[in-house]
């Protein structure tokens, strides 16, 4: 499912906009989603962990990102964020998936022990903000 659309200067516009119901969102600030033909989705009423999921994942990327870094526009916070992304989902493990990363679950990994003896090497993400570990070859 197509998520944005192309415009005639070549930007993209969103097709939905996901929010919550507070007050502070007002029929303006949803008339300029809607006049560039955004969809307002708003959360159910009184189910406070509708949007757990995304909360969850903006804090975490937030925590171990964002909070470390001086972002010095929005083309650089969209290879910020992108480079995040990768590492967040080809090499982060998660305590839900068995510390496998949610790429490693399509390929049918299997989280295995490293042995002392082995030689890990360190890949530096981000300017070393972030580190991914794997096996070098012998």
């Amino acid at each position: 499912m197509e998520r944005e659309r192309e415009t005639a200067e070549g930007t993209t516009v969103p097709r939905f906009l996901i929010r919550d119901r507070d007050s502070k969102f007002t029929r303006a600030f949803d008339g300029v989603f809607v006049a560039d033909g955004t969809r307002i989705i708003t959360t159910p009423i009184q189910a406070p962990n509708a949007n757990a999921f995304a909360e969850r994942w903006v804090r975490t990327v937030r925590e171990e990102c964002l909070d470390w870094m001086l972002v010095w526009g929005r083309r650089h916070l969209e290879r910020v964020l992108g480079e995040y992304l990768r590492h967040y989902n080809d090499q982060r493990p998660h305590r839900g998936l068995a510390l496998r990363p949610p790429m490693g679950i399509a390929l049918g990994s299997v989280p295995s022990a490293v042995a002392v003896t082995d030689r890990v090497r360190r890949r530096d993400r981000l300017g070393g903000l972030v580190h991914e570990y794997y096996h070098a070859a012998a």
